[in-house]
Parts: C-alpha cells; structure tokens; sequence
C-alpha cells in the first residue's frame, strides 16, 4: 500500500477488520516490520488523538517516529505555484516535501480545508504534492476532504459493538459555534456505505448536502427525528456548507438550528442507541453533557480504536517496503 487515503486503499473490509481485531489482541506482533524504519509526521493543523494515536501505533510496530509541527518551529511554508516569495513564507513546499522524504521511510500529513476555496480543498492540493515530491508512501492524517484513519476507527467501534446483525448507522449534522471542515462526515459516510450490514442514514438541514462522491446512494433524511428512529448508532458531528446546492455558501455557517442539538430526547427516538464523536466535542452545542457522559456514550473507546486502525495501515505500508 503506497498510500492511504480513502476506503479503497484499504482492500476488502472484512479482512481489515480481522486484521484490526488480531492486532487489538496482540499490539506488538510486528514489531520486526518497523524496526530501523522512520514515520514522519507533519501537522499544519493541531492534533490530540492523531498524533497520540499514530505515533503509539508506531511505536508499537517497533518504528522511530519523528514530529514536525509546521507552525511551530519550522520555516513558513508556501504551497502555491507561481507566487513570488516576498511574505513571511520562507520555504516553498516542492523543495521541503522531498527533504523530508529524505529523513523517512513513511510520512503521514495533516492539512485541513482553508474553507475558501472549493476547487483547491478538494483537489487534496498539499496532500497530493507530498504524494507525488516525497518519494515515499503517504497517508492522511486527517485532509481537506478526508480522514479515513477516524472513519476507520469508527468502523471497528460499530463491528465490536454490533457484530452479529445489520447496524442502522445515523450521521446526524449538529450545530457548531465555527465553521468546520467536512473531512471526518465525508470519510464516515463513504466508509459506512462501504461497510459490510450497515445501513447508513445521512440527516442535516437543506442546503448542508455532502458531496456525492463521499454520500454515494445513502439515504438522506432531512427530518432528524425521524432519522433517529431505531437508530443503532448516532454520530453526532458539525460541518460547514459543503457547496453542493450553492458554490457561493462553501464553508459558511448557513444554519444554527439548536434543535439539532442531540440530547436525551434525541437518543430516545432510537434503539437504545450508542452515541459517537470523532472528539474534540463542544458540549451543550454539538451534544449535551448527560448523553456524552450517560451510558450509551462510547466516544472513548472510539478513540482508543484509532490505534488500531493507524497500526493495521502502517502494518500494510511496512509490509509493502
């Protein structure tokens, strides 16, 4: 595997699956793949779960790790073509990218959405300059458009708490104080959709339509309550207007709708659902505090599951060098 970046990558599920829960059971059973091999891991954005998560899973398969923080400690980058360098941007990132491929044999890359500009988000524009300059296998950390190590996490979470029958899956949009990218409902709605017995429902106000090429055939339902009804599972997550129906209202709050908000009223329309969220959550916006911390939530075992699926794609891409 040379890189990582959607559903696709990973090859059939339900191997990756089984794959994930053998290395739940044994976290250090590879350690021989990485031993005298380097992940590199670049943020431009901040990270608690990703870059704990991915340097354990590292670490567990026996790798150095390295962490670069590009706000912090390092030249400004510039990633566009054709500028001239007069600003406060010292480094372009065509010469940055294959000096870093230098010093690694992996590189995972974080780089949010701008949220400006539709067309360069969606391009994958600086994650498609480390695949192409660094010479090395790279994976997303999380992207303008896609985080498919979360979406993967997810996934395992919805296996080991549902694994016998169909899961009726909600991804529920809830109202958020900034505008956020649609990277984690875009790699949650493709991955459920790609999923073995999951029946994936996508509910958000008009006008909040997530791109096809992530949604594909799931059922939208605008109607949230209804949505709910009989739910296994409820992922409660923001995002800004993806610019489907209206290119103009890319990245914008378009809507504040409390009522979207889900609380104990919400989850009781469901199957005495499990409540999820990627993390960081904004408590009394996105979710109240008596569901996030009632029984049903499993926010945090969510979490801990993104060591195992980092640790299945570096075993993969290990495996591959």
């Amino acid at each position: 595997m040379k890189s990582f970046i959607n559903v696709e990558d990973l090859g059939p599920l339900d191997k990756a699956l089984a794959e994930a829960l053998e290395i739940k059971q044994d976290r250090y059973k590879y350690q021989h793949l990485g031993r005298n091999k380097t992940l590199l891991m670049i943020f431009f954005n901040n990270s608690l779960r990703t870059r704990l998560s991915t340097q354990k899973a590292a670490m567990n398969l026996g790798m150095n790790v390295i962490v670069l923080d590009v706000n912090a400690g390092a030249w400004k980058l510039e990633t566009e073509r054709g500028v001239i360098m007069n600003s406060d941007k010292s480094e372009h990132l065509l010469e940055a990218i294959p000096v870093m491929g230098c010093y690694c044999d992996i590189i995972g890359v974080r780089s949010f959405a701008g949220l400006k500009d539709r067309e360069y988000d969606y391009a994958e524009t600086v994650l498609q300059q480390f695949i192409r300059y660094s010479g090395k296998p790279v994976f997303a950390m999380e992207t303008a458009t896609v985080h498919p190590l979360q979406a993967f996490a997810d996934l395992i979470t919805v296996k080991e708490y549902c694994p016998t029958k169909k899961a009726k899956v909600v991804l529920t949009w809830a109202p958020h104080c900034r505008a956020l990218p649609q990277a984690v409902p875009n790699s949650f709605a493709q991955w459920m959709q790609a999923a073995p017995d999951v029946d994936l429902v996508v509910t958000h106000p008009r006008g909040y339509e997530l791109d096809p090429q992530f949604v594909g055939d799931a059922r939208v339902e605008y109607d949230q309550l209804k949505a709910l009804e009989g739910a296994d599972f409820v992922y409660a997550k923001n995002w800004s207007n993806p610019g489907v129906t209206n290119p103009a209202d890319y990245g914008k709050i378009t809507c504040e709708d409390m009522s979207w908000t889900i609380d104990a009223a919400h989850m009781a329309r469901t199957n005495n659902g499990k409540f999820m969220h990627c993390l960081p959550v904004r408590r009394g916006l996105i979710v109240t505090d008596d569901v996030i911390e009632g029984p049903n939530s499993i926010v945090i075992p969510e979490a801990a599951n993104r060591e195992i699926s980092c640790s299945v794609v570096l075993k993969r891409m290990l495996s591959c060098l």
